[in-house]
């Protein structure tokens, strides 16, 4: 069979090599080139327009206040009960909050509504999430105002971030100079390590009820005890925390009398050493049948 042709490149004829040595020695440096960008007109905004963002700005801003407001109305008018025994199982299962973050949210509404009211209107600076109010909690609502005011000078007039707002609160509170900054109210546990006056007691959750200089009266499942600064250690619970607290403390001092049978005795000492701010479902019935029981044997003995 006749082989087929070769195809075989021709070489490049001088003409055509000076050509494309020329188009090289033409162009430009790239170092040098110009590049042409098109402008863009960006109009301004309309006064409506500035008004809708102010607007829309400020609804971002308020969103976790907003959430704080309706979660307390939901607790306080018991929306939940008509699907949940509690108001902590409500958050979890309807808004995938755990225990503490409803309160947080609650308890950061409360904080930001008392800054909208008494800090200088002119500057609407105001917090944008419960975050940078947190630190705030340790403060009186009557010195918050300053320790945000203060946090929003450090920020340069800005929003304030969580660790500026600490600072602040940290400083206001060494300024104060109180050796005891224990609150009423506040839950605090019993070290009786080397007290052999609170012998019994280690452990022991209680709630402040007088601040002194350098000590505290605590009231526990069993009574009140006058205790110092270093047998004492805070919870660190949420103020919505502490007022649960309260409402378990006082129905345990109203069960508890020196009368009672050692079982029920031993029951109220654990519920008094329970290391959360809340009691379980079980021990919920367990109390409310001894306060059940503790009526009955007084309406009998009356």
């Amino acid at each position: 069979m006749p082989k087929p042709p070769s195809r075989r490149k021709n070489p490049a004829s001088p003409a055509s090599t000076d050509s494309k040595n020329e188009d090289i020695s033409q162009q430009e440096d790239p170092a040098t080139a110009t590049i042409t960008v098109t402008a863009v007109e960006i109009p301004e905004l309309t006064e409506q327009e500035i008004s809708d963002r102010l607007h829309l700005e400020r609804k971002v801003e308020r969103a976790f206040f907003e959430a704080g407001k309706a979660l307390m109305e939901l607790r306080d008018r018991k929306l939940y009960r008509s699907t949940h025994k509690t108001f902590e199982e409500y958050c979890r299962d309807r808004f995938g909050h755990n225990r503490r973050q409803s309160y947080l949210l609650m308890d950061a509404a409360v904080i930001f509504d008392n800054l909208e009211q008494k800090c200088d209107r002119n500057d609407h600076i105001l917090p944008t999430n419960e975050w940078q109010v947190r630190p705030l909690s340790k403060l009186d609502p009557d010195i918050q105002p300053e320790a945000w005011e203060q946090a929003v000078e450090s920020a340069k007039g800005k929003v304030p971030s969580h660790r500026i707002v600490k600072d602040a609160v940290q400083r206001i509170m060494e300024r104060t100079q109180i050796p005891n900054t224990y609150q009423l109210g506040e839950v605090c546990q019993i070290l009786a390590k080397d007290n052999p006056e609170l012998r019994g007691k280690g452990g022991c959750w209680g709630i402040v009820n007088h601040v002194g200089e350098f000590s505290c009266t605590v009231k526990i499942w069993d009574g009140e005890y006058s205790i110092g600064l270093k047998h004492l250690k805070s919870y660190n619970y949420l103020p919505a925390e502490c007022q649960q607290m309260q409402v378990i403390c006082d129905r345990i001092s109203r069960v508890y009398s020196d009368s009672l049978e050692d079982t029920a005795k031993n029951l109220l000492q654990l519920l008094g050493k329970v290391n959360r701010p809340y009691l379980t479902e079980l021990e919920e019935k367990l109390l409310s049948l001894l306060e059940s029981e503790v009526k009955v044997y007084i309406a009998v003995n009356v």
